[in-house]
């Protein structure tokens, strides 16, 4: 593993105990830069070592069908790291707590870790690390080239990131070592999980995506046949999109990343400009997400918008709204635009929304609420609550630039969203079969 990926974010005397990697973001066996790097710090001590992950209450605005997609995928995940020797240790309550007593309970001499920069993950960080006797190793499994390798600040957009990004790929987009089973055994009892009774407590899935790293092994498979050839054409259409349906498995850890870009340069018969524009997306886009969230505290509110377009929804805080949507309306999809109404029945009927149309979703919150920090709260509260995707980097990059201007430019002026890029149904026609699409999603209704 590249040195850059992992950085000491808690220094205490090394200690003879076992090495306990507290997965909290890369829930997976396969391809997971922060197990490898474990079990290889294990074996270099001569030590056992297991997975600690602790269920939260609560986190966010999560849904029971979201942790269930969680539970399910960690089961599988749980089998996989038993093949290799090392036990998973499911606890359950407030992380920054029971970590810190778990690894004081088997005497850990190290713990490694998921590197995350959303507030929750950052809130359990500053709760353990004063807790905790022995070392925190954190590694960044998550980008392929690590966050604070590709910039030590935040990016204005895209462009700014980019050439850093290329400059880098080479020297961090390797193949992941193959994992052999872990020669020293665990032999202390651990707090195992009941995956019947998780199950039962949680309830199903989203219909719309099987949980787990053989479900996102397939779902990339499917994609690399059938979306990827025609993805430059066919992306932005929600008829029949390009679009690869990754983003839940990528959000909760189940397929990494990396695995992926190393799948789609090793596609065959794919144009360039196909898996350059897919690239793009799975890179650069994401890894702006993530650098803005790193480097902006206040990433969920209207503090991270910059300057000009702050300055713009001011100045049209008082333009009179074509309509102000009521939370109810937005809950149910029963606006006056019915592509919206599809798009949000889209969403409460399978968790996803394609990427297109969320950003068009967004700025019509902003074109139906009083003012840009109602629009971004609702639009957070929403994408939170039922995409099985939220609660992420990308959806809060997402909705400040579909609000609030970040990573983009000024545009020209409009009533209500000043110079802050607006989306439009009729420009939506343009672009695809409005209509068609509308149609599927009203079906029952």
């Amino acid at each position: 593993m590249h040195p850059a990926r992992a950085r000491l974010i808690h220094s205490r005397p090394q200690q003879d105990g076992p090495v306990v990697y507290w997965m909290h973001r890369e829930l997976r066996a396969a391809d997971n830069w922060a197990l490898a790097h474990a079990l290889e710090l294990a074996r270099e001590r001569g030590r056992p070592l297991c997975v600690a992950f602790c269920l939260a209450r609560h986190f966010g605005q999560a849904r029971p069908e979201h942790f269930a997609f969680l539970v399910r995928g960690l089961r599988e995940t749980a089998a996989a790291l038993e093949a290799l020797g090392i036990p998973l240790a499911l606890l359950r309550g407030e992380p920054g707590r029971e970590i810190p007593a778990f690894a004081r309970s088997v005497g850990a001499g190290l713990v490694v870790t998921d590197a995350d920069p959303t507030k929750p993950k950052r809130a359990w960080l500053a709760e353990a690390l004063p807790r905790l006797d022995a070392p925190v190793v954190e590694v960044d499994g998550r980008n392929v080239v690590p966050v604070r390798a590709a910039s030590d600040k935040r990016e204005y957009m895209a462009r700014t990131l980019r050439p850093k990004i290329q400059r880098l790929l080479p020297e961090f987009l390797d193949e992941f070592p193959a994992l052999a089973p872990h020669p020293v055994a665990w032999d202390a009892p651990l707090p195992r999980a009941d995956w019947e009774a998780l199950s039962a407590e949680f309830g199903p899935p989203p219909k719309a995506f099987a949980p787990g790293e053989a479900a996102a092994q397939a779902r990339l498979d499917a994609f690399l046949r059938d979306g990827l050839p025609r993805y430059a054409d066919d992306r932005n259409t929600p008829v029949e999109p390009a679009c690869s349906l990754l983003s839940p498995y990528l959000h909760f850890g189940q397929l990494s990343a990396q695995r992926v870009a190393l799948k789609v340069l090793a596609a065959r018969n794919v144009p360039a400009e196909a898996r350059d524009g897919f690239l793009e997306q799975l890179i650069v886009r994401r890894e702006l997400a993530e650098n803005f969230c790193l480097h902006t505290p206040d990433y969920d509110t209207p503090e991270a918008f910059p300057a000009w377009a702050a300055a713009t929804l001011a100045k049209h805080q008082d333009d009179p709204r074509p309509h102000l949507a009521s939370e109810a309306e937005l809950e149910a999809g029963d606006t006056p635009d019915p592509l919206w109404n599809a798009a949000q029945r889209q969403l409460l009927a399978t968790g996803h929304m394609h990427g297109w149309l969320r950003m068009y979703w967004a700025k019509q919150i902003l074109l139906w609420s009083p003012d840009a920090a109602t629009a971004l709260a609702r639009c957070l509260r929403l994408n939170d609550a039922l995409s099985l995707d939220g609660r992420d980097v990308n959806g809060y990059a997402g909705m400040a630039w579909s609000i609030g201007g970040v990573h983009d430019r000024p545009w020209p002026e409009r009533p209500v969203f000043g110079t802050v890029r607006s989306m439009t149904l009729s420009g939506a026609r343009r672009k695809f079969d409005v209509a068609a699409f509308v149609e599927r999603w009203s079906i029952g209704l």
